[in-house]
This record gives structure tokens, C-alpha cells and sequence, in this order.
């Protein structure tokens, strides 16, 4: 009979996979919870693999998530657990921008947070929205937009800063270096579908 814990024992996985359950756990927002995903991580993975889902860590960057495991040819289809979230053409643009914005950074070899101001972000993306004579209800574009980054965890506001922002590190994960190598040939079809003034969705990056 195995011995009973201690009192004051304590184990991480179930916070640790609750936390995951709920999005993204980041060492920089959550230190303790951090620590303790690197320090059951492996349990973790185990726990995640029966879901069908595989747990991504990536201790340099400070970040770690769960995404939907492949489905094997021949193996039973499992329900989602992870859904994926299909994004309008001008939010899939501004993650394309901020992702093309952190290559950079990390290019320079300089400061590894990406800090952008609001009117940073409006310029970015500003050149790609077809209504550019309306510039009220491009800026409320705009601004939509980049709620819906920070609604994704893409973005999120500096504490006490209403006009500033950091795009986080996670957006590599999720637009990673191969997507990145076309970014040119998307930005094209961009500069098209602008000109066109037409409506349309891109699929989650």
C-alpha cells in the first residue's frame, strides 16, 4: 500500500493542466505557474497524449501551450479540444505585420520585447486597408483588430499605458519561420485584395 502524502505536500500537474486547459501559461505573467510546468512537464505531456492533444514548450522564450495532435491515418477521430478559431482577413494582416515585426527585432540582436504604441500599429497596417479615405472607420478598424490580437493572447496592453503595446513572443509559435518565408508572396495577395476593396477571411495562421 503506497504511503499516504503529506499534509502539506503538494502537487503541481493539476493547477499546471487547468492553467494549459485555459490558454497559454507564460513565464513572464505567471512565474510560480511557470516553474511549476517546467518542474512536472513531462507528466504533463503523458496526461495531454490520452486527450490527443501535445503539450509545446519552449523554455527560451518563456512560453507554453497545448495544440491538437495530428490525426494518425487510421486511428479513431477524437473530438477537439483545442478549436481553431477562424480570423477575418485584416486581423490574419496585423498578426502577419507584428510577426514580420518580430523577426526583425530578433534580427537587430537588440531588446527581445517587441513594444509598439497604438499609431506604431495603425501605420503598420493602414497602407492594406482599402478604405483609405475614411481614415475614422479605419482607425475603429484598426483598433477592432487589435483587440481581437489581444482577445487571442497575441497582444496585450502595458499595465498603466493605454496607448502602448508588446506583442508576445508566442506569435512566433503560431506563425513560424517556414509560414514567415512567404510572407511576401501573402503580402502581395494583401496589396490585391485592398486594391479590390473586397471583403474575405483567412483561415487561423
Amino acid at each position: 500500500m503506497s504511503p499516504s502524502p503529506e499534509p502539506n505536500s503538494r502537487d503541481p500537474l493539476p493547477a499546471v493542466l487547468v492553467a494549459l486547459m485555459k490558454g497559454v501559461v507564460d513565464a513572464q505573467d505567471d512565474p510560480a505557474a511557470w516553474q511549476d510546468l517546467l518542474s512536472v512537464h513531462a507528466r504533463v505531456r503523458d496526461y495531454v497524449a490520452l486527450l490527443g492533444l501535445e503539450l509545446i514548450v519552449d523554455e527560451a522564450e518563456g512560453y507554453a501551450f497545448l495544440r491538437q495532435r495530428p490525426q494518425l491515418e487510421g486511428a479513431p477521430e477524437l473530438p477537439r479540444l483545442v478549436a481553431r478559431r477562424p480570423l477575418g482577413y485584416s486581423v490574419s494582416l496585423l498578426l502577419v505585420l507584428l510577426r514580420k515585426r518580430l523577426a526583425e527585432l530578433d534580427a537587430s540582436g537588440g531588446d527581445t520585447r517587441l513594444i509598439l504604441s497604438r499609431m506604431e500599429i495603425a501605420d503598420l497596417v493602414r497602407l492594406f486597408h482599402a478604405d483609405r479615405t475614411n481614415e475614422a472607420r479605419t482607425v475603429d478598424r484598426i483598433d477592432a483588430d487589435l483587440a481581437k490580437a489581444i482577445e487571442l493572447g497575441f497582444v496585450r496592453r502595458l499595465k498603466g499605458e493605454e496607448e502602448r503595446f508588446e506583442v508576445r513572443r508566442i506569435l512566433k509559435a503560431f506563425l513560424d519561420a517556414q509560414w514567415l518565408e512567404a510572407f511576401d508572396a501573402k503580402l502581395a495577395a494583401y496589396r490585391e485584395h485592398s486594391a479590390g476593396g473586397k471583403g474575405g477571411k483567412e483561415g487561423t495562421p
